[in-house]
């Protein structure tokens, strides 16, 4: 009988969660961050560890690394606070391209982050996950839940556009 790191109970040979989770933490929180609604950073962070150390048994070395199913969890439920936030705020359509939480806002200027907010949705949550968290094609794909190829293609488009909104002497 075999089981995961992630369902065993915890002894010196299988960390607990948060042991596992601490080497992916500061990209979760980044994700959570740029992904989340306004002031929902914290929740959807605990409630993507409540979420994951409820599915611990469910996660399977085979489908992924750790770090890919904890992103895929936190961006889930991001996601989700965006349906809640939409609730109480109903004119509230569309993410904003850059988060209004201070800790984790990139110092750009308002030039890009206009042609970041002109992007597609997808393309912009592409960009958001490889530029401003970090994230490599793979984990992005896993976010995103699609090919790599998908991932590249996506960026590259994204890319383009901006480079045509901002010319090619912004960079």
């Amino acid at each position: 009988m075999t089981t995961s790191k992630l369902a065993a109970v915890p002894t010196a040979d299988h960390p607990d969660l948060a042991e596992l989770v601490a080497p992916h933490w500061d990209v979760l929180v980044r994700v959570a961050g740029r992904l989340a609604a306004p002031g929902s950073r914290d929740d959807v962070l605990q409630d993507a560890l409540t979420l994951a150390w409820r599915r611990r048994a469910g996660y399977d070395p085979g489908r992924g690394s750790v770090r890919a199913w904890l992103l895929v969890i936190t961006a889930d439920q991001a996601r989700k606070s965006w349906r809640r936030y939409r609730i109480w705020h109903p004119l509230a359509e569309e993410p904003p391209a850059a988060s209004p939480d201070p800790a984790v806002r990139a110092d750009l200027e308002t030039d890009l982050e206009a042609a970041i907010a002109g992007l597609p949705r997808r393309q912009r949550l592409a960009v958001q996950l490889r530029y401003y968290a970090d994230l490599d094609v793979n984990d992005i794909a896993a976010v995103m839940r699609c090919s790599t190829g998908t991932v590249k293609s996506t960026l590259h488009d994204a890319r383009t556009a901006l480079r045509a909104r901002l010319g090619e002497d912004y960079r």
